[in-house]
């Protein structure tokens, strides 16, 4: 749809909707909600939240109201696993500083959550996808993996025990991240979610008029990621994502199952920052001093070329 004061809409896989009220201030809208991917109830809403309110740091704007989105089995599972899930969703929502304020619920054979976001953003300091520029360098907040290890627990390849990490991983807010990538005046933003590292990285590229070179090697990994993903654990994502970008992609000497890590669908991934190199080792340095510890260099932005992403070993 178009209107004066619609900012950003649906064109190029924007992170959320930034619709200008006035001069001085837009509001910004985003919603997401998904089937459990961890057994916890209380975990999988804390996931869940995060991942919804992800869409608005990716835009860096400030969440300020939520409503619950949820679906339940009341004849099959007892309320106490849905208040569980609520509670986990409200941890989030207050750890961001903001408040639910409602929802909806539907009876459904499968247990599904999320929120809709309402966030507040200047209309002139928003980020966007589709300005990353040549000689820019990309920053990833976060490690890739959450889809193949949670894949491996559904499938009993590894304990729940072994899901520490991801789990620490998908709970993390944005915040931060957002901070600095607003601290550094990152040129374009996206987070990483059901696309994977590869297919958030080519709706940047593809919206900047840009070619943007990932190295692999540099892509920080969640532990026993790789070594699952060389044993066959990978979401059926991967393939969906590289056919999607079909010809515009190149791989250079990446072995396959590293590539179907970085092209895996994430859930509540880290933001990936298009930034000027002059500003990049600053930026890294200040994300890790603040707590973002996984946050690495994966890649640069170039002229486009033949093609929209190169993968580099």
């Amino acid at each position: 749809m178009a209107h004066p004061d619609l900012l950003v809409g649906a064109e190029h896989f924007s992170d959320a909707g930034v619709f200008r009220l006035r001069d001085d201030l837009a509001i910004v809208q985003t919603v997401d909600f998904f089937p459990p991917l961890v057994d916890d109830p209380f975990v999988f809403g804390q996931i869940a939240a995060a991942n919804s309110l992800s869409d608005a740091y990716a835009v860096g704007a400030t969440p300020v109201t939520c409503l619950n989105i949820v679906c339940f089995p009341d004849k099959e599972l007892p309320v106490d696993v849905l208040s569980a899930i609520l509670a986990g969703g409200a941890d989030k929502v207050r750890e961001a500083g903001a408040v639910i304020v409602g929802g909806h619920s539907l009876r459904d054979a499968e247990i599904k959550y999320g929120l809709s976001v309402t966030g507040v953003v200047h209309p002139d300091r928003f980020f966007r996808n589709d300005r990353a520029a040549p000689g820019d360098m990309l920053i990833l907040t976060k490690p890739i993996g959450s889809g193949v290890l949670t894949s491996a627990a559904k499938a009993g390849r590894i304990g729940e025990g072994d899901l520490t990490e991801a789990i620490r991983v998908m709970i993390q807010l944005n915040f931060t991240a957002a901070d600095v990538a607003r601290e550094f005046a990152a040129n374009a933003v996206t987070d990483i979610t059901g696309f994977g590292l590869i297919g958030h990285a080519w709706e940047m590229a593809g919206a900047s008029g840009v070619t943007i070179e990932l190295h692999a090697h540099a892509v920080p990994l969640i532990t026993q990621t790789l070594d699952l993903a060389r044993a066959g654990v990978l979401t059926r994502a991967w393939k969906s994502t590289l056919a999607s970008i079909g010809d515009r992609f190149r791989n250079r000497g990446v072995e396959e199952a590293l590539l179907g890590v970085l092209s895996d669908a994430q859930t509540s991934g880290g933001l990936l920052l298009s930034l000027p190199a002059s500003v990049a080792d600053a930026a890294l340095t200040k994300l890790r001093a603040r707590g973002v510890a996984d946050a690495a260099i994966v890649g640069a932005v170039k002229s486009r070329g033949d093609a929209e992403i190169v993968l580099v070993a």
